[in-house]
C-alpha cells in the first residue's frame, strides 16, 4: 500500500512527505522496525519511515478489550497494539487523520497458518471460497444475519482503536470489488495442495502487482502477525498478554456483564 500510495502522491505533483510508514516498536528494537527498515532501504525509501516507540507500561489488552468490545485472544492482541500505535501517532501528530493499511489482505489470499487450527486443512480451505470472509463470497452471510464474525471481527480490532483516536481508516483490500478479484483466483491450480506455496502465494502476487504499477520491486517477507512483530522475542510477548483465552473472556464479563452495565 505504501508504494502505491508514493506513486499516486508523486503522480499528483504533491510532496511525499505528506505520508508515512508507520510502525510499531514496545521498547526497542522491535522486529518490525528492523524489518521496515530493510523493506523500505530497499526501495530507497527509507525517509518515509517514522518507528513508534512506546513503553510496555502503554500496551494494555484491557483497554482494548473496552475499546473494540470483543474478548478474541488474537484480535485482542492485535487492537492492544493498534491502540498502542495510534495513541502515540496522535500525541505526535495531532493533525493527522488518514491511517490506510491492508486489513483483508490475509483474508482474500487464504494466508493464514493452517497448522494453527486443528479444524483446517489444506482442502477445507482452498475448497471454501472466501473461508475466512464474513460469508463465503461477496454479499454472503455464513452464520447469521446477527452474528459478527470472520473478517468484520478483524477489521473491528483496527477501525475501532483508530476512531476513538480520532482517525478514519482505510483499507482497499476490504472492498468488494478487491474481493471478487480475490474470488477469481485459481488458488488449486496455483498450489497445488501445497501449503507452502499457498503462504508464498500472497507474497509472489502482491510484488508482481507493485512492481507492475510502480515499477518499485518490493522485498517480500514471511508473514507475521502484528502483535508479535511490535515487540521482540516470545518473552516480551508473553510479559503483555495473559497466556489463556479465559483470562480475556473474564475482563470481557467484568466491563459487560448485565450486573455491570
Amino acid at each position: 500500500m505504501l508504494l502505491i500510495l508514493y506513486k499516486l502522491l508523486l503522480e499528483r505533483g504533491e510532496s511525499p512527505s505528506r505520508i508515512k510508514a508507520f510502525t510499531l516498536s514496545v521498547a526497542e528494537g522491535s522486529i518490525d522496525s528492523q524489518q521496515a527498515y530493510e523493506f523500505l532501504d530497499h526501495v530507497d525509501l527509507t525517509m518515509l519511515l517514522e518507528v513508534i516507540q512506546v513503553d510496555p507500561a502503554d500496551v494494555q489488552y484491557r483497554d482494548a478489550i473496552k475499546t473494540v468490545e470483543d474478548y478474541k485472544p488474537l484480535d485482542i492482541q492485535s487492537a492492544t497494539m493498534a491502540l498502542a500505535l495510534c495513541k502515540a501517532i496522535r500525541a505526535q501528530f495531532p493533525d493527522w487523520k488518514y491511517l490506510v493499511d491492508g486489513d483483508g489482505g490475509d483474508e482474500n489470499m487464504k494466508d493464514y497458518p493452517i497448522e494453527d487450527n486443528p479444524e483446517l486443512t489444506i482442502r477445507s480451505v482452498l475448497n471454501n471460497l472466501m473461508l475466512y470472509q464474513e460469508g463465503w463470497g461477496v454479499d454472503t452471510i455464513k452464520h447469521s444475519l446477527v452474528y459478527s464474525g470472520g473478517q468484520s471481527r478483524g477489521h473491528v480490532r483496527s477501525y475501532a482503536p483508530g476512531k476513538t483516536l480520532g482517525f478514519t481508516g482505510f483499507s482497499p483490500y476490504a472492498l468488494p470489488d478487491v474481493i471478487k478479484v480475490a474470488e477469481g483466483i485459481p488458488f488449486v491450480e496455483l498450489t497445488d495442495w501445497n501449503h507452502e506455496k499457498l503462504y508464498a502465494l500472497k507474497g509472489k502476487i502482491v510484488k508482481l502487482g507493485v512492481e507492475a504499477i510502480t515499477g518499485l520491486s518490493m522485498p517480500v517477507f514471511d508473514k507475521r502477525r502484528f502483535q508479535h512483530g511490535a515487540v521482540q522475542g516470545q518473552t516480551s510477548f508473553e510479559a503483555l498478554f495473559p497466556k489463556g483465552e479465559a483470562d480475556y473472556r473474564d475482563c470481557f464479563n467484568e466491563l459487560y456483564a448485565p450486573e455491570h452495565s
